[in-house]
């Protein structure tokens, strides 16, 4: 007896149109972001093109524009041209997309445009997690990551170069401006008679764009100590005030020296600071997991416990994570509503400065100091230390409980972002852009949580 195969013509006629809800499963990805994506608020999106005068090509919905990015960066596709060409060969894109295809132009323009709102959205769907009953905020884990930049660590130039190379590049397009302004008599003969005259010569425009980003590589390195510097001043104006309370209390004046003020050459660049020339705002950093030096951003996250949901995330541009500790848990309390009972992070977070801040006030804080013990036979003050502190808590039965479960809480996540995902390397440049991006990856990193949870929608 032969065997019985199923139809495969290529050429059968579909009588009647297809449906779109055929397409996919019920509990499909797809179907669920567009569930989640009519929970969100979109009216900032829907606001900008209010603002036109109607006239013109149709707009693409932004709620699908939406769901296609979000679906895409789920599945670790971020290139705006991979996505077009899924929008073509993937069911779920195709019916995400409403059988429609938006260009890579369009793609990428629209991410661009609406990147803030993008970023915006990180709080909201952290919110449906937490009416989903995902978010807990018992224990919350802090960590970082690097995370490669869209640039090269060989394009790197120290800052006494960047100035060098500024100065000659200066030189040269001055003296091809002058150039120019000689034969600006024969313009047509240069430019070509479709041209107006107004571009720019061709051996003129690359060293233009070679000193723009010399200048953009200047800037950061310039405006990063900047900053380094005004957080060492209001550090040592802080330190100040503290020992002359202590001087009013005691009534005598303090031994040794008190703490100096930075000047104003520690607001300028160190000669060997490393600026990019593709992205301006990386840096060289070691990668904790490979021990490597990469060209990349320090990525930010505090999971809670409960799911692994990520209730915080932001970008530094920081070699280490001493600064980060304070500003992550304000915007755990920022996004969540409320401050989380326990926080744990590894000893690289430990700076005394931070664990006594007062937006921590209430929280417990384990993490192990990096500053050394007490030497045997060293007579004791009587006033315990911040790191005798947390030494003590991270020594009872609680404390050891709690801080074991900081690894299996946040590293995770980052193994599910980096390789269940592939989100090794961000797309855009930029601090401010690079930013928006993280919190896209995380926010979908919230929304496949959600979905393994099994979230049908929010109730009415």
């Amino acid at each position: 007896m032969s065997k019985r195969f199923r139809s495969c013509d290529l050429n059968q006629a579909i009588l009647l149109p297809p449906s779109l809800q055929d397409w996919l499963p019920e509990d499909h990805l797809a179907r669920f972001l567009v569930d989640v994506v009519e929970e969100l608020d979109l009216s900032s999106f829907y606001a900008h093109y209010e603002e036109g005068d109607g006239r013109g090509k149709a707009a693409y919905d932004p709620r699908m524009m939406v769901r296609l990015i979000l679906f895409a960066y789920c599945w670790g596709v971020v290139s705006s041209r991979r996505i077009e060409r899924a929008t073509y060969d993937s069911v779920a894109f195709r019916y995400l997309a409403a059988n429609d295809h938006p260009d890579h132009d369009t793609i990428a323009e629209f991410r661009r445009q609406f990147l803030e709102g993008l970023k915006g959205l990180f709080v909201q769907v952290l919110q449906l997690c937490q009416r989903a009953g995902l978010v807990k905020l018992g224990h919350v884990a802090i960590d970082g990551t690097k995370m490669k930049a869209h640039a090269s660590r060989y394009r790197n130039r120290k800052y006494k170069q960047l100035q060098q190379e500024e100065k000659q590049l200066q030189e040269e397009v001055e003296k091809l401006l002058a150039r120019a302004e000689q034969v600006d008599q024969a313009e047509d003969q240069q430019y070509g008679r479709s041209q107006k005259g107004e571009e720019l010569p061709q051996e003129l425009a690359q060293p233009e764009r070679r000193l723009e980003k010399i200048r953009q590589a200047k800037a950061s390195l310039e405006q990063e100590a900047r900053e380094r510097a005004e957080r060492k001043k209001r550090e040592v104006e802080q330190q100040l005030a503290e020992r002359r309370e202590r001087e009013q209390q005691s009534g005598r004046k303090l031994r040794g020296r008190p703490p100096k003020l930075p000047d104003e050459e520690a607001a300028r660049p160190k000669p060997n600071s490393a600026g990019n020339l593709t992205d301006a705002d990386s840096r060289i950093l070691r990668d904790g997991a490979t021990k490597a030096f990469v060209q990349a951003y320090n990525a930010q996250a505090a999971v809670d416990e409960e799911h692994q949901i990520i209730v915080a995330a932001e970008i530094s541009q920081d070699r280490n994570d001493r600064a980060q500790l304070v500003p992550m848990v304000e915007q755990v309390a920022s996004n969540s509503g409320k401050k989380p009972a326990a926080v744990t992070a590894d000893t690289d977070y430990y700076s005394p400065k931070q664990v006594r801040h007062k937006s921590l006030a209430g929280i417990e804080i384990y993490i192990p100091p990096d500053e050394p013990r007490p030497r045997p036979g060293t007579v004791p003050t009587g006033k315990m230390t911040v790191a005798e502190g947390l030494r003590q808590k991270l020594r009872t039965e609680e404390g050891r409980a709690i801080y074991k479960k900081r690894r299996e809480t946040v590293e995770p996540v980052f193994g599910q972002i980096k390789q269940g995902r592939g989100l090794r390397q961000f797309l855009l440049r930029g601090l401010q852009k690079v930013s928006g991006e993280w919190k896209l990856i995380c926010l979908t990193h919230n929304l496949l949580k959600l979905h393994s949870a099994g979230w049908t929608g929010c109730p009415n």
